[in-house]
């Protein structure tokens, strides 16, 4: 009888093991993706900055070397982060391509003026770099005038503070969520085991040797959740990056990296304060509480 009890006792010891792992990792899975959203949020942000053009129109009088020294001039500049010439004749295909007709055949000569292609630093995208930049641009002599879409800058910049503020209170709920979940599911686990802590307490263990066996248990089932929840966050990602190719471009595995430690150490730590709390309530319990 007493082995069937022994035996009874190990199965069911062992299942509530085996859900408080699973429980961590799926929770922690949450939060990895939720980190995985911020990555691509954060260089989706900076993608769409560093696109923003301001197409500088050259004087028709200037020749093409003086053109190009002015670019290599402009890509000195410490707000610019790359700059493209645009020469009359490609503007024209490009427009040609945009039309679908052959427009200087029709005029009888090109009208359009070349230009250079500027793109911004992600910091300087915003409508007071560009004024300023623009306005020492516009000093130069060779340049006609600089084009740019001011209202659509802003309404960029305005929605990605928005989303970003969106995102990080998102961010601090689920945290919030994640610690409470991961605690509630340690302390039912600790909650099977009251009456063996109790039982080793009367007979003179003392607190840190009951306590120590079941916090390193507490820090595994934390790493083991942790490492689960990465290898389903890297399955994740390869799905999503094979469902959707041009992610590829938003892939940063150094980022990427720094949230996996972030999630083992998240669940190490959660695993770990929380089964310290949870035996520590039932060492410093009475015996008749255990019942209730």
């Amino acid at each position: 009888m007493s082995a069937h009890e022994k035996s009874s006792s190990t199965k069911k010891t062992k299942s509530v093991y085996v859900s408080t792992v699973i429980s961590i990792a799926l929770v922690l899975l949450m939060t990895g993706l939720l980190g995985l959203i911020l990555v691509h949020a954060k260089n989706l942000s900076k993608y769409v900055k560093e696109n923003i053009v301001l197409n500088i129109i050259v004087n028709d009088n200037v020749n093409e070397g003086d053109v190009i020294a002015m670019q290599k001039d402009l890509e000195k500049n410490p707000y610019v982060l790359r700059t493209e010439y645009i020469s009359k004749e490609l503007a024209a295909k490009n427009l040609r391509e945009d039309l679908g007709e052959d427009f200087v055949e029709y005029l009888g000569h090109n009208p359009l003026l070349p230009s250079v292609d500027v793109y911004l630093k992600e910091q300087y995208a915003n409508i007071d770099s560009i004024q300023n930049f623009t306005q020492k641009v516009s000093k130069n002599s060779k340049v006609k005038e600089i084009i740019y879409q001011e209202s659509l800058i802003d309404m960029v910049n305005k929605n990605i503070r928005i989303i970003s503020m969106v995102v990080l209170a998102f961010t601090v709920v689920l945290l919030i969520i994640a610690v409470a979940l991961i605690n509630n599911t340690i302390r039912l686990a600790i909650y099977s085991q009251r009456f063996l802590i109790k039982s080793m307490q009367l007979i003179g263990a003392t607190r840190n040797f009951i306590r120590k066996p079941y916090l390193m248990y507490g820090i595994f089932h934390g790493l083991l959740g942790a490492l689960i929840a990465i290898l389903l966050l890297i399955f994740t990602l390869q799905f999503a990056q094979r469902q959707i190719p041009d992610l590829v471009f938003l892939r940063n595995w150094y980022e990427f990296g720094a949230i996996f430690v972030v999630v083992v150490a998240l669940g190490v730590l959660i695993a770990g304060f929380s089964t310290y709390f949870a035996v520590t309530k039932y060492l410093r319990a009475k015996s008749h509480s255990l019942y209730r």
